[in-house]
């Protein structure tokens, strides 16, 4: 079903990224779930067909588009490989670039943003550390200038791509305590002194995860992103987006997993009748489907607002809160419809069902969420 905003340029563009999903993705999302990340070169194919600059400026190689939706439908459409760890990795350049193209100067754009949106390079976003996320204005990563660089030391932990990244957009504290002491820099991935670890998660499995480690790494003083100790608004004007893209997943993959689940109910017998003959089966799809429609309506509604320019971050908080507790609760019940083959790998729903989690967690913990939502309400 078509949203309320989508025009034939929208339904053009989506059959454009639905025949590369079904052509260069699912035939191969298995073993690069096995493999543990994706091949550089599917960024380099994605590239090609106009994937990864959607809404970036078209001055640095990006491809610029007529309103913000084109994002959602590259998610949308990506979602029906059933693989939430290959929208986090393919489009990490997501949440790693957009403080670049906000703050950055225009020589760091073109040092850094062509080759990533070529799917040369990978980019990364490194805010989180081993001592907290979402309390990110008490960040303990540190730099201090040293002459014409900045001397970095800390870590950080669960960064998406963080181990084939050759650009991290890293959060470091500058200053004094507080959201006000906050820098950003392009740290490139080569930089001496820069540690990486492999992390082995039970989701997101294609999607190359890693802790950091920056022991007296010395990044150019022009690779600061924006002024110094003025980093926080830069990343805070990245959790809406982030947050948007997060339920547009949690949706898509909710449909993905509803799709499987109602192809299998059509086709497996028990006792001489399809499951979907029965009762039952026909109420859990029922559910299933009207939840899926709910959260996708509060979406496009919100994406729609956005578009017009407002920051409805407390409604934005709210979707991303029901769009990923909708996804639960999708994907149990369509592993439920398929049963023993819902528990095997391989099956697209049993990833999804492993994958739920980490939505509801990532881009700011439900909990968090709903504190937040509280105080933008007046509550």
């Amino acid at each position: 079903m078509s949203a309320f905003w989508e025009t034939d340029e929208h339904r053009a563009f989506r059959e454009q990224v639905r025949r590369f999903t079904a052509e260069q993705i699912v035939p191969q999302i298995d073993a690069w779930e096995a493999d543990g990340e994706l091949p550089l070169s599917l960024h380099e194919q994605a590239a090609d067909v106009g994937l990864l600059g959607v809404g970036f400026p078209e001055a640095y190689g990006g491809l610029e588009t007529p309103d913000s939706f084109y994002p959602l439908i590259v998610i949308d459409e990506l979602c029906r490989a059933g693989s939430g760890g290959l929208i986090a990795s393919l489009l990490s350049l997501g949440i790693g670039l957009p403080p670049i193209v906000a703050l950055g100067s225009d020589a760091l754009k073109r040092r850094v943003l062509p080759d990533v949106l070529a799917g040369r390079k990978v980019s990364a976003l490194a805010i989180t550390e081993p001592s907290g996320g979402s309390d990110v204005a008490n960040l303990k990563t540190h730099a201090r200038r040293d002459g014409d660089h900045y001397v970095l030391n800390g870590s950080k932990t669960f960064i998406t791509s963080g181990m084939r990244a050759h650009w991290m957009t890293v959060a470091a504290r500058t200053g004094d305590a507080g959201m006000q002491g906050i820098s950003l820099f392009a740290v490139p991935g080569d930089v001496p002194g820069l540690g990486r670890t492999s992390l082995d998660k039970m989701g997101w499995r294609c999607s190359d995860t890693a802790t950091l480690y920056f022991e007296d790494c010395r990044v150019p003083a022009d690779c600061l992103i924006g002024q110094e100790n003025a980093g926080f608004l830069g990343i805070m004007r990245n959790f809406n987006g982030e947050r948007l893209a997060l339920a547009a997943q949690a949706v898509g993959l909710a449909q993905c997993a509803y799709d499987e689940a109602l192809d299998w109910a059509r086709q497996r017998e028990t006792f001489g009748r399809p499951l979907s003959q029965r009762q039952v089966i026909r109420h859990k799809l029922v559910d299933m489907l009207t939840a899926i429609a709910s959260q996708r309506a509060h979406l496009n509604e919100l994406a729609w607002r956005c578009e017009q320019g407002e920051a409805p971050i407390a409604e934005l908080c709210m979707l991303k809160n029901g769009a990923t507790a909708m996804l639960e609760q999708v994907a149990g019940e369509a592993v439920q419809i398929l049963g023993g083959a819902g528990y095997l790998r391989g099956c697209r729903s049993e990833r999804i069902f492993r994958e739920t989690k980490v939505l509801s967690i990532g881009g700011g913990a439900s909990e968090v969420m709903k504190d937040l939502a509280a105080r933008q309400l007046g509550l």
